[in-house]
């Protein structure tokens, strides 16, 4: 160690282990508060794969916009000294799942259960939206129905039956009654939304055609007090910011309107969260993967000020 240069291994963003905000890799979780988990799957998508990579670029433009040691702005204080947030990795065994979408909710499930069930919070980096699904099992299976808090430009709430992707998952939760329809909020949607399962819809033109805090409020008011699970799709932003995701819809707000909604959700009981559909092959200039990033790491403030 006497010839290694640890101050430079830490502080350049371009060297160095890789792992979310320069965390620590940790599987034992010993102490750990929040667990960052990476999931690779993108065989649920219904238009342009990609997003099993996005763990790997969101952790890697994670050290460029979390780098700073008095925190992330705007927020007030920093995350990584009130509470201990460690890099859990990937769940490996998605190269298994390959053409076999039904076993992403065994295997996801059962990796991240015993997770929760030591009462760490879980922030998951997809993979595409399908990951959701078992996600939002395993916390269910702690915390009893959740209110959801969706941010996307699709509903995910399409009615195929059984069939499970990254349509349908949030219809198929609520049945399962991992979700209570009537404390949950979707917000941002502008495609059709031909049956809502109960959910309140904002869509993104009532969403920008009038204050921000309007909404914040609503989202305050249906979820109350209740447990919270977040999930955040990336093309909730409009593409013009986010071009590096598989079903990119125009007409969405700015990452700055993003995080404004967001802080508005400091201290609501925020018990999972998710940031899913970055496909970076599709962006080459990784604003999308720096976008996703800095937007995971609001969430891992709303998972702190939650435990707090």
């Amino acid at each position: 160690m006497d010839n290694i240069d640890v101050y430079a291994l830490t502080s350049a963003p371009y060297a160095g282990p890789l792992t979310f905000a320069r965390r620590p890799f940790d599987r034992s979780l010993a102490e750990a508060d929040i667990a960052v988990v990476g999931v690779p799957f993108d065989m649920g998508t219904t238009n342009r794969p990609g997003a099993r990579f996005g763990p790997r670029a969101i952790r890697e433009q994670s050290v460029y916009v979390g780098q700073y040691p008095w925190g992330h702005w705007p927020w007030e204080g920093n995350v990584f000294e009130d509470h201990r947030v460690v890099d859990w990795g990937d769940i490996a065994d998605t190269v298994f799942w390959v053409g076999y979408p039904e076993r992403v909710v065994e295997g996801v499930r059962g990796a991240v259960t015993p997770i929760v069930e030591r009462g760490i919070s879980v922030l998951a980096l997809g993979g595409d939206h399908m990951v959701a699904y078992p996600l939002l099992a395993a916390a269910a299976a702690v915390h009893g129905p959740l209110s959801l808090v969706h941010f996307d430009a699709h509903s995910d709430t399409w009615d195929m039956g059984d069939d499970l992707n990254h349509g349908t998952m949030f219809r198929l939760a609520a049945w399962e009654g991992w979700v209570d329809p009537s404390r949950s909020i979707q917000i941002g949607m502008r495609t059709p939304n031909p049956d809502g399962c109960g959910f309140r819809v904002v869509d993104a033109d009532e969403l920008l055609d009038r204050p921000l805090a309007e909404t914040v409020e609503e989202i305050c008011d249906r979820v109350g007090d209740h447990p919270v699970y977040l999930s955040f799709d990336i093309d909730f932003l409009d593409p013009a910011f986010v071009p590096g995701t598989g079903t990119p819809v125009i007409g969405g707000p700015s990452p700055r309107q993003a995080r404004q909604l967001l802080r508005g959700m400091a201290g609501m009981r925020v018990v999972g969260a998710d940031l899913v559909e970055v496909a970076p092959h599709l962006d080459p200039t990784a604003t999308t993967a720096i976008t996703a990033a800095t937007i995971a790491l609001d969430l891992t403030y709303l998972l702190g000020l939650a435990r707090s």
